[in-house]
């Protein structure tokens, strides 16, 4: 059974940091993380890619199991987002598609071989670039100092005004580099004509026993223009490898077909010069316990996306 990191202990002792309230069961036909949300009209579980199970039948125990925590805490709906692409094929009738939270396609470059192997999956262009990174005042540094997340947050800043995209707060951020499994990458570039160096280019990513995942990143203008984001990618890529880790999860494209202005086109262009494959969720569904209530927190959720959109 494949459990992700978001449905894992390690992912459980984020939320207690957090000061979320989760629970977490495991058994042989099933395995699930849920966090208590809480929203004016009422409250609901949420499974980050979740729950996890191989048969129907595992599916079947593990709502069943949610289904009775729900009614506990007084729950309106389980969010879940089942790794199973083919979910759609078996969802019951109370399972509503919804938004998608995490990404349901993201993409994976396996670490697996040699590492002259893995070498040529990696963009000929961005190796040159990452093999000379030093010849240009470029150096990759690692980071677990929670107060280093500044530099990402700064960074991430400015492409969400530009792309007009959500980002998480600093003491959020700061609390996943607390956690064991999380690692930031620095990209620094000292300029020899002035003597000054600069953060050009940040990553944070999360570590399992198998895999690594590339949740969070972002570069200056600077950084643009030297490659920063391809040389730091590679860096990640090459140390996971290094690690021992299977696999590279980008974490996250645009959907086949999605129009070039989409948000994450960009992204999505990027992330596919490495010789990797697309991998296919389920997505975000919403079982629903109580829909009267569940209908007035639906409205309630639109509205406040048009009165976000009016600011």
């Amino acid at each position: 059974m494949n459990i992700p990191i978001t449905q894992s202990e390690a992912w459980h002792k984020l939320q207690k940091a957090l000061g979320e309230q989760s629970f977490i069961e495991s058994n042989k036909d099933y395995s699930y993380l849920a966090i208590l949300k809480h929203t004016p009209v009422g409250n609901y579980l949420y499974c980050p890619y979740g729950p996890c199970y191989e048969t129907k039948q595992g599916y079947q125990q593990s709502i069943d199991s949610l289904t009775k925590l729900a009614r506990e805490h007084r729950a309106i709906f389980i969010r879940i987002e089942p790794q199973d692409p083919t979910f759609k094929s078996y969802a019951p009738k109370s399972a509503k598609k919804t938004k998608d939270l995490n990404p349901k396609e993201t993409w994976l470059l396996s670490l697996e071989g040699t590492d002259d192997e893995l070498r040529a999956k990696l963009p000929s262009r961005l190796l040159r670039y990452y093999k000379s990174a030093s010849k240009k005042g470029i150096t990759i540094e690692k980071s677990r100092n929670p107060d280093d997340i500044r530099h990402l947050v700064n960074l991430q800043a400015a492409m969400a005004k530009e792309k007009g995209i959500s980002i998480f707060s600093e003491k959020y951020l700061k609390t996943e580099l607390s956690q064991p499994f999380a690692t930031l990458y620095l990209a620094k570039y000292h300029d020899s004509d002035t003597n000054k160096e600069d953060i050009i280019a940040a990553g944070l990513v999360f570590d399992d026993d198998i895999t690594r995942y590339n949740l969070q990143g972002a570069q200056s203008d600077q950084g643009r223009k030297l490659h920063a984001t391809g040389i730091l990618t590679n860096q990640l890529i090459l140390d996971a490898k290094a690690k021992g880790l299977k696999t590279f999860d980008f974490w996250g494209i645009a959907p086949e077909g999605a129009p070039s202005n989409h948000p994450w086109a960009g992204f999505t262009n990027f992330k596919k010069t490495f010789a990797g494959y697309e991998q296919d969720y389920a997505g975000t569904y919403d079982i629903v316990l109580k829909p009267a209530k569940y209908k007035l927190y639906q409205s309630t959720r639109k509205l406040n996306r048009i009165l976000r959109k009016a600011k």
